[in-house]
């Protein structure tokens, strides 16, 4: 059976890994839904039951193919969602916030619509919006948990100081925000210490650093042209790129070594740093979630770890996790 961790101070055991299911449906490359539910599937056979979505993936068509994929099957499942992002459908580099309580109720009914289900386990705000106080934003999504709608709370890439008043209103059961060997800004603004302090559990998303930390990708053109990563991130620029490849050594030459994958590595490097950490490393393939969660029995001793650190440092990876137009709404 999978490993389990517990969600938040006093919530539930779920599964040590969870599975992101943006890239079924939207950002990286071509849909296939019926591999798609097949991966699903496959997923809650093998015990891994946290499926993580959000109302903008698609947008709205995500949240769609889940609620397929789980009929006859709910109670298998810990599901989380999110609201609080809007996109501009004439301009995908477009990004809004929406925070509003109104907002808040609304996105609630329509995810769980959408979902086929009367209850989401574990709803998050996406992101933070600066212009509503946060104590609003979560008071309305307490009134949720009251009416029934929703169990647990969360909020993503959230700072310290706005987990900090979010936890006087409500108890917060999870954080979601990018963490990987090469984005490890949590532990520079002491995110990851508040987390600790008001029994938080860390959800990491791009745990493999949006594939990166594979090995698979060798240039910028091993990705379809319509990805996201190709696009717009960063850290796949040409320059970047390349300067990228020389870190991603360093997790192949110890996969190699231990007779693993590198993604095996990566992650496993992820769920050492606690055992209040549950990363969502995301796939759209039956093969690649076999060797996630194979990465639950990887064991990296303390040198190999130590050896991982000092091969990544904070700020190792060339170039901006996203694009500047974007930065506004992470940490806030």
């Amino acid at each position: 059976m999978i490993k389990t961790r517990t969600l938040g101070r006093n919530g539930p055991s779920i599964s040590a890994i969870g599975l992101g299911c943006m890239g079924m449906s939207d950002f990286y490359g071509n849909r296939d839904d019926a591999e798609s539910i097949a991966t699903i599937h496959h997923a809650l056979d093998q015990g891994l039951n946290f499926l993580d979505t959000s109302d903008i993936y698609g947008p709205h068509t995500n949240e769609l193919l889940i609620g397929k994929a789980i009929v006859g099957r709910r109670k298998e499942v810990f599901i989380a969602t999110k609201f609080g992002i809007m996109r501009d459908p004439a301009d995908e580099t477009v990004r809004g916030v929406n925070g509003r309580p109104e907002y808040v109720k609304a996105s609630c009914d329509a995810s769980l619509q959408r979902l086929g289900i009367e209850q989401i386990d574990l709803y998050y705000q996406h992101r933070v919006d600066k212009t509503v106080p946060i104590e609003d934003t979560v008071g309305a999504m307490a009134e949720l948990v009251r009416a029934g709608k929703v169990r647990y709370l969360g909020l993503s890439e959230a700072s310290a100081a706005t987990l900090a008043r979010a936890c006087k209103v409500h108890p917060i059961a999870a954080l979601q925000s990018e963490y990987s060997l090469w984005t490890r800004d949590l532990e520079a603004t002491g995110t990851l210490a508040a987390c600790r302090e008001h029994g938080v559990s860390l959800v990491p998303y791009s745990p493999l650093g949006r594939g990166f930390l594979t090995g698979a990708f060798s240039k910028p053109e091993d990705l379809p042209a319509d990805d996201y990563r190709r696009k717009f991130s960063p850290r796949f620029a040409d320059d970047n790129f390349r300067r990228n490849l020389a870190l991603v050594d360093a997790v192949k030459q110890m996969a190699e070594a231990k007779g693993v994958t590198a993604s095996q590595i990566a992650l496993g490097w992820v769920l050492a740093q606690g055992d209040d950490i549950i990363p969502i490393p995301g796939t759209k393939r039956r093969s690649y979630l076999d060797q996630n969660i194979a990465a639950l029995d990887v064991t990296l001793s303390a040198a190999e770890l130590a050896e991982l650190d000092k091969a990544f440092p904070p700020d190792a990876a060339a170039g901006l996790r996203y694009p500047e137009s974007f930065l506004g709404t992470v940490n806030a």
